[in-house]
């Protein structure tokens, strides 16, 4: 059965993992961007993601055959693990988040959504007694807070109920991927997982806009961004290869080395990233409340580094 990764990392294991981790923050982010400009062109964004992660599976399936080496053991003993990545992980995470920005504001589907770190380190805590120091609540509060100033909410939004809890249900499936991810006790390659787990995702999000759980359609229109257009398969192919097979196998890399937890946080600059390509794509620039949000994320992610258990037990803090 697989393990998972203990939830801390040092030295160049350390540096590589955030290294990873950073990637696929800015990868991930760069999804948000294209995605609108496929949107305003015409596609739905169930269409946008499933096309996104089929192609990213599509991709990564030639490399996780070399990795696995023949091992086909490896991917049927781990099947059920792919089954729940592929299910809650990615499809079910995507069809919550769609039904909940259909329900009420995009900013604040998003920050619900965010508090995947949140879930991650309650997680710990409840299955595998990593009780949370004072510097990683404290790290999770500046986390949160910077997310709060980044997406805009200072100002007030309409909330339904219905999509509070879609967007919960995508909360679980984001956590969902930082917890399997660290999964890799038994040599299962990140790019199997990924490429399995895509693949699975994305078929089930084409039966789903089948069968009208979420809208379900495609344009071949040209898609414009600020000042330039381009042809639509163009950002559809840098969906597929940039922002969901580098993204997932860069994101499992860094999960691995870094633990569930610490790599849940880094993520949070997911939302920088995405703020630095809407503003390159679509013209839309930062302010300046934005800004300090995006300091109180990296300061949330930094504190949370300095409260993660140290070699042989004790955190930076009590």
């Amino acid at each position: 059965m697989a393990t998972m990764t203990h939830d801390r990392a040092v030295g160049g294991r350390l540096r590589a993992g955030l290294g990873f981790a950073l990637l696929s923050a800015s990868c991930f982010g760069l999804s948000g961007p294209l995605g609108r400009g496929l949107m305003d062109a015409g596609w739905s964004s169930a269409a946008a993601v499933a096309v996104r992660v089929l192609l990213a599976g599509v991709a990564l399936a030639p490399i996780a055959v070399v990795r696995l080496r023949g091992r086909w053991h490896v991917l049927r003993r781990n099947a059920p693990l792919i089954t729940t990545y592929g299910l809650v992980a990615v499809a079910g995470c995507q069809v919550a988040f769609f039904n909940a920005v259909a329900r009420m504001e995009v900013g604040v589907a998003l920050l619900v959504e965010y508090t995947a770190p949140v879930a991650v380190v309650g997680w710990l805590w409840l299955r595998h007694g990593q009780r949370p120091t004072r510097l990683t609540v404290l790290g999770g509060l500046l986390g949160l807070v910077g997310l709060v100033l980044v997406l805009d909410l200072v100002s007030g939004a309409a909330i339904s109920v219905a999509g509070i809890l879609w967007a919960l249900g995508a909360m679980v499936g984001a956590a969902a991927y930082f917890v399997l991810s660290a999964r890799d006790g038994d040599g299962l390659p990140g790019t199997a997982l990924a490429a399995g787990g895509l693949l699975l995702g994305g078929v089930a999000l084409l039966v789903a806009g089948a069968v009208g759980i979420v809208p379900f359609e495609v344009s071949t229109s040209p898609v414009a961004f600020d000042g330039f257009a381009v042809p639509w398969w163009l950002p559809v192919l840098v969906l597929g290869v940039v922002t969901a097979a580098v993204a997932y196998v860069a994101g499992i890399a860094a999960i691995r080395r870094l633990g569930s937890r610490l790599a849940s946080f880094v993520a949070l600059t997911e939302v920088l990233s995405a703020l630095v390509f809407a503003w390159l794509l679509l013209g839309e620039a930062p302010g300046g409340v934005q800004l300090v949000g995006g300091a109180l994320i990296l300061g949330g992610v930094i504190t949370v580094k300095l409260g993660e258990p140290r070699p042989g037990g004790r955190a930076g803090t009590a």
